[in-house]
C-alpha cells in the first residue's frame, strides 16, 4: 500500500473563549508517514483538528464558494451582483442555472473531498494510539463521523450522485458513485450511529466550534427533511425537543446584534464556523492560512468608507426580499441594509456605487464593517473575523414547528416563540406558512433555495417571470449541479448529472 504523507497546516478552528478568539494552530511538517505519526494523543487532536480545517475554506479557496451565497444566489432573494455578467463567471452560470462542467463551483467538491479524507484518517488511527482514554477515542470517533456527513452532506445537496467512501482510498483513488437516495442513507445513518454513541456535549463552553450533541441533531433534521424521510420525522422532532428543553440555548432579543462580533457564540448560536481577525496571515497566495473571510467585502457597499469597508457588491438582496416584511419585524432592518434610507439617515456622509443586479439593498448581517478585520496581518481583505452561523435555536423552534404539522400535532408554540422575538403579526400555522417564516428568519442564510426544492416550490417560485434578472427558469434537471468534468476525466464510470 503506497504511503500517504500529510501535511498539517491547521487553520483556527476550535476557539478557546468566544470573546478573544484564541485559537490553537497546529503544524506538522514532519516526513513521518501517516501511519507513523499518530502515536500519541496530542498528534490525535492534531488530525482532528485537521478535520475541522476544510470549514474555513468555503468562503475562497481560488474561487468564491460561500456556501450560502451559493445556495441562496440559486433561490429568489439574493442577486448574484458584482461589477458585471463577466464578474466571476462561475457565480454568474449558478445564479443563472447554467451550470456546465467546466463552469461550476468545483472548489466546493474538492474542498468537502478534503474533509471526508481527513476525517476518514482519524477514523481509522483514533482506536490504536497509545495511552489515550477510551472515552477521548470515542469523543473523537463521534466528532469525525458528523463533520464527515457535514461534509458529505453537501455534495449530496449540490450533486446528488456522488462517490461515496467510509475508508480512504487507495490508488488510483477511485470509488463507486452513488445515487443520492443511497447517499442519503449513507450520510444518515453515520449520524445515527455517532449520536448513538452518547459522548457528544449538547454544548460546549471554551471550545466553541466543535461538535456538539445540538449541532448532531440540527445536522441530522437538516438532511432528514430535505430527504422528505417521513420515517424519521418523529426521531427528529425529538430531537429538537431535546434541544429545547436543555435550556442551553435560546431566542435573543436583539436580532441584529447576533450578526456583530460581540454576537458570536451567544445564547442563540448552536453553530458557527470561526473565522479570526487577530493575528490572520490569510493572503490571496495562501488561502488556507490562519485567519478571516473575505466574504464580508465580496458582499459589501461599493464605495462605503464611513461605517462599512468598500465592498464588491455580490449578493444584494432583492428589493422585493426587503419589502416582505411587516413594518415592525426586527429582521426587515436588523438583517438587510436599505441603502437609501441609510445615507438619508447618516446626512450623506456614508456613500454607494451600484453595481449589477443592485436594487439598492445588502445583506446587513454579514456586511463587511469598519474595524472588521482588526489586527490582521495578511491581505485585509481576506481576514474579517465574521462567523459564518450555520445553526441558530431559531431554526431548531421552526425545525420543531414544521415536524409537529408534517405529524398531525400542534406546532404553533415553537412557531410563535420565533415571531413574537422578531415583531412579526403573521397567523399561518401550516407548513408553507412556516417555510415562509424561514424564509423570513434565514435570509442569506442559505435555506431558502434547499426548502423550495423540498417543499416541490421550486418549479413554480424560481421562474425566470418571477424574478428581475433571470432569463431562465429552474427545471428538476437544474437540481444537481453537473460533476466536475476534471472529476469526470479522472474516472471513466462515473456518471454524469442531467444539467
Amino acid at each position: 500500500m503506497k504511503k500517504i504523507y500529510y501535511t498539517l497546516c491547521i487553520l483556527a478552528v476550535l476557539l478557546t473563549t468566544a470573546c478573544g478568539k484564541d485559537f490553537i494552530t497546529a503544524v506538522h511538517n514532519s516526513s513521518e508517514p501517516l501511519d507513523e505519526y499518530f502515536t500519541n494523543e496530542d498528534r490525535m487532536f492534531q488530525g482532528l483538528v485537521a478535520a475541522y480545517d476544510p470549514l474555513q475554506w468555503f468562503d475562497y479557496f481560488y474561487q468564491y464558494d460561500a456556501l450560502n451565497m451559493v445556495s441562496d444566489i440559486m433561490a429568489d432573494d439574493i442577486y448574484c451582483g458584482g461589477s458585471n455578467e463577466g464578474d466571476q463567471p462561475v457565480l454568474v452560470k449558478t445564479h443563472f442555472y447554467t451550470a456546465t462542467p467546466t463552469d461550476v463551483c468545483n472548489q466546493i467538491w474538492t474542498i468537502a473531498y478534503s474533509g471526508v479524507n481527513r476525517c476518514c484518517h482519524v477514523l481509522e488511527r483514533v482506536d490504536g494510539v497509545p495511552g489515550m482514554a477510551e472515552a477521548t477515542k470515542t469523543l473523537y470517533r463521534a466528532e469525525a463521523t458528523i463533520l464527515k456527513a457535514y461534509y458529505y452532506h453537501w455534495l449530496w445537496k449540490f450533486w446528488g450522485n456522488i462517490p461515496y467512501y467510509d475508508e480512504n482510498l487507495i490508488a488510483p483513488y477511485l470509488t463507486a458513485q452513488l445515487g443520492h437516495d443511497e447517499v442519503y442513507e449513507k450520510i444518515v445513518t453515520k449520524i445515527e450511529e455517532a449520536i448513538a454513541l452518547n459522548v457528544l456535549p449538547m454544548k460546549v463552553t471554551g471550545n466553541e466550534g466543535r461538535v456538539t450533541k445540538a449541532m448532531a441533531y440540527m445536522l441530522f433534521t437538516d438532511v432528514v427533511l430535505y430527504q422528505n424521510d417521513q420515517s424519521r420525522y418523529a426521531k427528529a422532532l425529538d430531537f429538537m425537543k431535546e434541544i429545547i428543553s436543555s435550556g442551553q440555548y435560546s431566542l435573543v432579543a436583539d436580532y441584529a446584534g447576533i450578526w456583530l462580533e460581540s454576537g458570536e457564540w451567544g445564547p442563540e448560536s448552536i453553530w458557527e464556523i470561526n473565522y479570526v481577525n487577530e493575528g490572520g496571515v490569510r493572503s490571496w497566495d495562501a488561502p488556507i492560512a490562519t485567519g478571516g473571510t473575505v466574504y464580508p467585502v465580496l458582499t459589501g457597499i461599493p464605495g462605503a468608507s464611513k461605517d462599512f469597508v468598500d465592498g464588491w457588491g455580490f449578493g444584494g438582496v432583492a428589493k422585493s426580499a426587503y419589502e416582505m416584511y411587516g413594518e415592525g419585524d426586527q429582521r426587515r432592518d436588523g438583517g438587510i441594509l436599505n441603502i437609501e434610507t441609510y445615507v438619508a439617515s447618516d446626512g450623506g456622509k456614508e456613500t454607494c456605487t451600484p453595481r449589477w443586479e443592485s436594487e439598492g439593498f445588502y445583506l446587513l448581517k454579514y456586511i463587511a464593517r469598519k474595524n472588521g478585520n482588526h489586527g490582521y496581518k495578511g491581505d485585509p481583505n481576506m481576514n474579517h473575523g465574521n462567523n459564518y452561523r450555520v445553526y441558530r435555536y431559531a431554526e431548531t423552534l421552526l425545525n420543531a414547528a414544521e415536524l409537529s404539522v408534517l405529524l398531525g400535532q400542534d406546532g404553533s408554540g415553537y412557531l410563535r416563540e420565533v415571531r413574537e422575538r422578531a415583531g412579526c403579526t403573521d397567523t399561518g400555522t401550516d407548513q408553507l406558512s412556516i417555510i415562509q417564516e424561514r424564509r423570513k428568519e434565514f435570509l442569506g442564510e442559505g435555506k431558502r433555495y434547499w426548502d423550495l426544492i423540498r417543499t416541490g416550490q421550486a418549479a413554480t417560485v424560481l421562474k425566470a417571470s418571477n424574478h428581475a434578472f433571470r432569463q431562465n427558469d429552474w427545471t428538476e434537471s437544474k437540481k444537481y449541479w453537473p460533476i466536475p468534468q476534471s472529476e469526470m476525466d479522472k474516472d471513466p464510470n462515473l456518471v454524469q448529472n442531467n444539467y
